[in-house]
């Protein structure tokens, strides 16, 4: 049994989730997780909400709320959207929580007590209209390095780029638009050259991370890691711990990861255990695995583990498996231009398991993907009503007409039924294997291609010839189809489970798909005599006029 610690990166609590979030860092890590507790190894899953920083102060601003009423809000609705979509957390956690700011302090102090924090004077813009100085995401202006005009003080959205707001073209301040000055004020700085050494020893034994990940850092060493300042001029966020910080509090950066130690406290806490973390961060046999888009990479890749590095107490990350970006359309996601589909919204008229499936067999692992109204269409009738969906149905009113609404059991096994279940077996053992090598894509379409081989066999087998000429063989086919519908319920739950769940119902099974193993996915189990539940179209086929009236809120 393996020991995982599975984490999300934290989504700022400042907006709705849209599809771009699921598809990137959310989604992949559900079925990630689900599959593995289907395997019986023990993974706790971990997220929160980023609620510090420059990004909430600026939307809170906008919204003429304060910081925390900002906060609250998104939390609640960001909460509600994750587990109406089925994504399942073992704790979800807020970085405005007094654990996590005990947490991320104790971090910031270890690092000053052992000399490796400068404290250094710097230049900064400086708003002299709104009396402040301009953190990261209060500048915008041209990027350096491929001159997108609306770039971030912290970082190009266009090209990637890790930026300070002094090198953009032409800054101007976030909230009123004019030009800032520059003015002194004085930061802690992480020196992030210091550990390059050992940040690139460590990098070079995963050779089986994905080449994002390690292309990105590879650029990052190249032009030599620099020192990272770690404190910020706000009001809002986690303070600063040390006597002549008055008015100061953490990069969003330094303590937003120290979020997943602290959710894994307070998951330990809710427990009844409060050691329990120490299981999963202090243990070396425990897997760490940060599931994040391609935005985040040097701040897991590079910044965090320096971080680690440097207290030396905590478990490096095992895999990084970032995603590249999903696009709609054909175009970027935008948020500030309201071009997205949003969580919220989309739940209020679709199914959660259309868009699972969806996103899963079309994720942007290796290159950027895109999400369409059309493609979504195709994947519900096509593939989850068509294939999936038409087998379910046809073979159990098949069994709750003709053969007493009861499983039957299988009389006669020939090569045919052999060979449909070694198929399957296959099926569903290379599905495993890519789950657990973070191929999810390719997982999707290897559980789709069961129910195609369940389809052939059914075809192939004519139950509805043989039911009169040869019963023995039809309740055969027809007792291995059962088997091959509970493989789908068992290999599909990581992906669609609120389906997978009403499956299991309408086979009458007891318990729920979950407690089952995905190792006896496909074994010969005694289901035969089970009385078969209410049967139901598990999706029905979406129509042109629905999908287009989607695309015009799109306003395309």
């Amino acid at each position: 049994m393996k020991k995982l610690l599975v984490t999300s990166a934290l989504p700022y609590s400042n907006g709705p989730i849209h599809i771009g979030h699921i598809a990137g860092a959310y989604l992949p890590a559900d079925i990630f997780v689900r599959y593995q507790k289907l395997c019986k190894n023990d993974v706790v899953f971990i997220c929160g909400t980023d609620e510090n920083g420059a990004a909430i102060t600026i939307a809170a601003l906008k919204q003429k709320v304060s910081p925390q009423a900002l906060v609250d809000k998104y939390y609640e609705l960001n909460k509600e959207s994750f587990e109406k979509l089925g994504i399942i957390f073992d704790n979800f956690s807020r970085t405005s929580r007094q654990i996590h700011h005990k947490t991320a302090q104790d971090f910031f102090v270890k690092l000053n007590e052992k000399g490796l924090l400068n404290k250094k004077e710097t230049q900064q813009l400086y708003c002299k209209v709104d009396n402040m100085f301009l953190a990261d995401r209060y500048v915008s202006g041209t990027c350096p390095n491929c001159e997108y005009d609306d770039a971030r003080g912290d970082q190009c959205e266009k090209c990637g780029s890790a930026l300070d707001p002094l090198s953009l073209k032409g800054p101007r301040c976030s909230i009123c638009g004019k030009e800032p000055e520059i003015k002194s004020t004085s930061h802690w700085y992480l020196p992030l050259g210091k550990f390059q050494p050992e940040l690139e020893e460590w990098l070079g034994k995963k050779k089986d991370w994905k080449d994002n990940v390690m292309n990105y850092c590879k650029g990052w060493f190249k032009e030599g890691l620099r020192d990272r300042a770690i404190t910020r001029d706000l009001e809002w966020g986690v303070p600063v711990p040390v006597p002549d910080a008055q008015g100061k509090v953490m990069y969003v950066w330094f303590e937003a990861p120290i979020g997943y130690i602290s959710s894994t406290k307070e998951w330990a806490e809710e427990k009844g255990n409060p050691d329990l973390w120490k299981d999963y961060w202090l243990n070396p046999e425990c897997e760490l695995i940060h599931f994040i888009g391609k935005d985040n990479i040097v701040f897991h890749a590079i910044f965090w583990p320096a971080t680690l590095m440097g207290v030396r107490e905590f478990n490096l990350p095992t895999q990084i498996p970032a995603n590249e970006f999903l696009n709609l359309e054909g175009r970027k996601i935008s948020t500030s231009k309201n071009f997205a589909v949003w969580v919220p919204d989309y739940l209020k008229n679709w199914d959660p398991d259309i868009l699972r499936y969806t996103l899963a067999a079309n994720l942007p692992e290796s290159k950027d993907a895109d999400f369409s109204w059309r493609l979504f269409q195709k994947c519900n009738n096509g593939e989850l009503a068509d294939i999936l969906g038409n087998f379910i149905n046809r073979t159990l009113t098949f069994i709750s007409k003709r053969l007493d609404n009861t499983i039957p059991e299988a009389v006669k096994t020939e090569m045919a039924d052999s060979d449909f279940i070694e198929e399957i077996k296959q099926l569903a053992d290379e599905a495993g294997a890519l789950i657990d090598t973070y191929k999810i894509r390719a997982a999707t379409h290897k559980i789709m291609d069961i129910a195609r081989a369940a389809n052939r066999y059914f075809d192939s087998s004519e139950p509805w010839k043989t039911r009169k000429t040869n019963p023995e063989k039809c309740q055969t086919t027809l007792h291995y189809c059962c088997l091959a519908i509970r493989t789908l319920a068992i290999c599909f739950y990581p992906v669609i489970p609120f389906t997978c769940d009403k499956i299991w119902s309408m086979m009458g099974f007891d318990a729920k798909v979950s407690d089952s193993n995905w190792s006896d996915a496909v074994s010969d189990v005694n289901i035969e005599g089970t009385e078969l539940g209410n049967i139901e179209i598990l999706f029905q086929k979406i129509e042109e006029e629905d999908i287009q009236a989607e695309i015009e809120k799109l306003g395309l």
